[in-house]
């Protein structure tokens, strides 16, 4: 009986241990999957073409440099696994930080082009030669999107085809106007200098409210951060300070869920701040 019992705990920890390691396997895959469809496919919409492999590896080395660090400060397993898996979302976040800070500098850009194609509208050029003359002197990202568009069209790609692509790449509310006005010029035709020029006006002192907006909710905002970052700031002065009390926070069960609400107090009280200093024009 010893021996049957022996064997079959044998059997479960290796199915067990086989069941882990399947599953970690799978996890690794679909993570990197989605890794290469998300970060390397965001990349290429913010017309940077690196190689899928180093992005990876830059990013296991990041998880390591996390893990490693993590536990040198803390000496807690848990919380390494933490940063770690902090570290391994780092890449999505920072891809949509950049590609909205892409987005804010295309709608700046807008209105100085829309001016100028105005005039040259008024001066006889056609649509088409007017932007092939006034995009290769934009700034980036206005060139690369329109270059995108004129190349398109040069391809055949019927433009209200490109300007729908335009509009996917940049979901702004001057690019919605922008696509509208020309989709609208070129079925019915009338007057479309009038047009951009009155748009232009509209989304400057659009840009100039949101400006205002960004300067008076400011102090909310770092209100929020420094709410968010007193805490941890906190607890590692302390474990410094003061281990053996620390230690009951980091290594007992009442100290988890201590950390649990903590952490879902933070993030409520950050997303509330947030949701109120957001004003949406």
């Amino acid at each position: 009986m010893t021996v049957l019992f022996i064997l079959a705990s044998a059997v479960a920890a290796a199915a067990s241990g086989w069941l882990f390691l399947h599953c970690i396997v799978w996890a690794y895959l679909r993570y990197r999957q989605r890794f290469d469809t998300h970060i390397a496919g965001g990349m290429e919409e913010l017309f940077l073409f690196p190689d899928p492999g180093k992005l990876w590896a830059a990013n296991l080395v990041l998880c390591v440099v996390a893990g490693v660090v993590g536990y040198v400060l803390t000496q807690t397993a848990w919380i390494t696994a933490a940063m770690v898996f902090l570290m391994l979302a780092v890449p999505r976040y920072g891809l949509r930080y950049a590609r909205r800070r892409r987005w804010a500098r295309f709608e700046k850009q807008l209105p100085d082009l829309l001016m100028a194609l105005a005039a040259a509208l008024r001066a006889g050029a056609g649509l088409q030669a007017a932007l092939s003359s006034l995009v290769p002197q934009s700034p980036q990202p206005l060139k690369q999107e329109f270059s995108l568009l004129l190349r398109q069209q040069r391809l055949g790609v019927p433009l209200d085809h490109g300007l729908d692509g335009l509009l996917l790449r940049m979901p702004v509310e001057g690019a919605r106007l922008v696509v509208s006005a020309l989709k609208i010029a070129t079925r019915s035709g009338g007057g479309l200098a009038t047009t951009l020029d009155g748009m232009a006006a509209t989304l400057r002192a659009r840009l100039h409210m949101q400006a205002r907006l960004q300067a008076l909710t400011s102090q909310g905002r770092m209100q929020a951060w420094l709410m968010a970052a007193m805490p941890p700031v906190l607890a590692m002065v302390l474990h410094y300070l003061d281990p053996d009390a620390m230690q009951r926070l980091w290594a007992t069960p009442l100290g988890w869920a201590a950390l649990a609400v903590i952490v879902v107090l933070e993030t409520v009280g950050i997303l509330l701040v947030r949701r109120i200093v957001t004003i949406q024009i």
